[in-house]
């Protein structure tokens, strides 16, 4: 039986990971991938450090912090349920299934889906929930980035120095985003903004062809190659059943970074703590490690 589980290699997982690995107890990784959200990001100006890092390349940097401590690590394995049994914490995966004294879940956020005629089909042909993987894809060809938060945006940035046009369509009248960045988006000629829009449909043969968009109390179809769905995120909180939740299905955590299930901790984007952002779910990381060995030396 382990000392801790870790659930999630993003910024809270891997910081915890790091934090875990000094103090030298018995723990093990497990996560789909490493990097998490961050390994999305375009373009970090806001990493204390860096004045400027791409995501993918902070993700790497992280991923090389944690493995020099000779981590034991499940990469590729996802996790289905964790849930307390008498005086130990069951972890159950896709291959396998796994015990410990305590778990950290660092599980993060997953995209939203637009839920419209043609997301599914169109789902790798086309249509994308990754700008940072996909938009080279797209050179000189015209797309739509759907969404007015900071996902949005970055898309947008990363998307008018590749795209031919690119088309911002907004559920709401205004972008809800950073100001720095929504003043970088509104000074492109590249960028064409439709606020209070809705996409109804997503259209083509083999791959994407167009979109169907109400607004402004009108239909349009718009002829783009790529649609790039980036409305918000949801908590992978699904695999703790028993633990808190809010409303939004975030896992409620207290300053220590513990549920209301002992021994169950968790960190980042899935829990409750405001802002969303890579250096707090770092912090977050590192608090939640520190609970855990906290929690693990007063019950021994």
């Amino acid at each position: 039986m382990y000392d801790l589980i870790i659930i999630g290699a993003g910024p809270a997982g891997i910081t915890a990971s790091v934090y875990s690995a000094r103090k030298k107890i018995n723990f093990l990784v497990i996560t789909e991938d490493i990097g998490g959200q961050a390994a999305w990001s375009g373009d970090i100006e806001n990493y204390t450090g860096y004045q400027f890092i791409t995501g993918p390349e902070l993700a790497s940097k992280f991923e090389e912090h944690m493995l020099r401590y000779g981590i034991s690590l499940r990469e590729g394995e996802g996790v289905t349920e964790v849930k307390r049994v008498e005086d130990r914490i069951v972890v159950k995966t896709e291959k396998g299934q796994y015990e410990s004294k305590t778990v950290i879940i660092a599980s993060g956020k997953r995209s939203r889906e637009l839920a419209v005629p043609g997301e599914k089909e169109f789902k790798n042909k086309g249509l994308t929930y990754c700008a940072t993987c996909d938009a080279p894809l797209f050179a000189g060809k015209d797309v739509a980035v759907i969404g007015g938060g900071n996902s949005a945006l970055d898309a947008a940035l990363q998307l008018m120095n590749i795209a031919r046009r690119v088309y911002l369509i907004n559920i709401v009248p205004r972008l809800t985003g950073d100001p720095v960045m929504i003043e970088k988006v509104e000074g492109s000629a590249v960028v064409s903004i439709m606020n209070n829009a809705r996409v109804l449909e997503i259209f083509g043969g083999k791959m994407v062809s167009g979109i169907k968009v109400r607004g402004e109390g009108r239909e349009n179809t718009l002829s783009v190659e790529g649609v790039f769905v980036e409305i918000g995120l949801i908590p992978n909180s699904y695999l703790a059943p028993d633990v808190a939740k809010n409303s939004l299905g975030e896992i409620k955590v207290d300053y220590y970074n513990q549920t209301n299930i002992p021994g169950i901790f968790a960190a980042g984007d899935v829990t409750d703590v405001p802002e969303k952002q890579i250096v707090i779910a770092a912090g977050e990381g590192s608090k939640a490690s520190l609970a855990a060995i906290r929690y693990l030396n007063q019950h021994k």
